[in-house]
């Protein structure tokens, strides 16, 4: 059973979440607005060493302890490559900065690419920006000491470029953490409308209109686009996080079987309840989360 504060937040959610994606019209006219990033807290920047560079194009930030010297940027442990939410067509959010920093406070490096959004960039811009950002860590670290990480849009970005590393002649890293990570964006499972109903934050309709706009002409099944098509076998352990009040839950549990059938290892984290990214929100589910991530990064 969900905790009190998770079923406090969902009717907040439904209210001021839902209707972002509730139609076609309304995503519609968020692709046409447009948004910008939410700046770096204040707090981050005074408690970590923030770096700031351009890749492909593309801004990309370093957010390392303190603790880890000021001038060699590899002496952190270890290294998160961290792919924002926010279904292709949204920019890093304040929560993700908040949880990037927990990352950063636990010792660990975190690299965060802000990559192309829908509908100016596509999925076929991500590879050639990821790559090039983890040949850069690659520079300090062993690929050993490095996870990828992602929620939502994220996860799934983070899924599929792991499965092109091998024609990208990159080594895969020592694991894979998704949170709620949508692997597929043709949404056609037919156990989704089901927990559609129960989802307070997340609706089909808008999310197909992202979804087109992330394919640019491509079909939604490609695995580039949706990774739950691609090549499983030989990718890292990997850490999967869903509720089951979250709209990609059943694609999430469809992945764990693949991934299983492929042999790759795989567990399963699954929060009663639990909203979309609750790993990243306020609640007891989230906690418990947060600090089984941190676990699994030390393992």
């Amino acid at each position: 059973m969900a905790s009190l504060p998770m079923q406090l937040l969902a009717p907040f959610l439904r209210l001021t979440r839902k209707p972002l994606t509730a139609t076609a019209e309304r995503t519609e006219a968020r692709l046409a607005r447009g948004r910008q990033p939410a700046p770096l807290p204040r707090s981050l920047l005074r408690k970590f060493r923030v770096e700031q560079r351009s890749v492909e194009g593309f801004s990309c930030y370093s957010v390392m302890p303190r603790a880890a010297g000021t001038s060699v940027p590899g002496t952190a442990a270890r290294a998160v490559l961290y792919l924002h939410g926010g279904s292709y067509i949204s920019p890093i959010s304040t929560w993700h900065w908040r949880f990037i920093a927990r990352l950063a406070a636990a010792g660990h490096r975190v690299e965060v690419p802000l990559y192309g959004l829908a509908p100016d960039y596509s999925h076929r811009d991500a590879p050639g920006l990821l790559a090039s950002v983890y040949r850069q860590l690659l520079e300090d670290y062993d690929p050993r000491d490095v996870a990828f990480m992602g929620d939502s849009a994220g996860g799934g970005l983070a899924l599929a470029f792991a499965e092109q590393l091998t024609e990208l002649s990159l080594p895969q890293p020592r694991r894979l953490v998704l949170l709620s990570p949508w692997v597929d964006v043709a949404m056609e499972n037919p156990e989704l409308g089901a927990v559609e109903e129960v989802d307070p934050w997340l609706s089909r309709a808008g999310l197909r209109v992202a979804a087109r706009a992330w394919a640019s002409g491509d079909p939604l099944a490609d695995p580039r686009i949706s990774p739950v098509n691609g090549t499983l076998s030989g990718l890292p352990p990997t850490d999967l996080f869903v509720g089951t009040h979250d709209l990609p839950y059943p694609d999430v549990l469809r992945l764990e079987r693949l991934l299983k059938s492929a042999g790759t290892p795989v567990s399963l984290q699954v929060a009663d309840g639990g909203v979309h990214v609750y790993p990243l929100l306020p609640v007891p589910e989230g906690r418990a989360a947060r600090k089984r991530i941190l676990e699994l990064l030390r393992a």
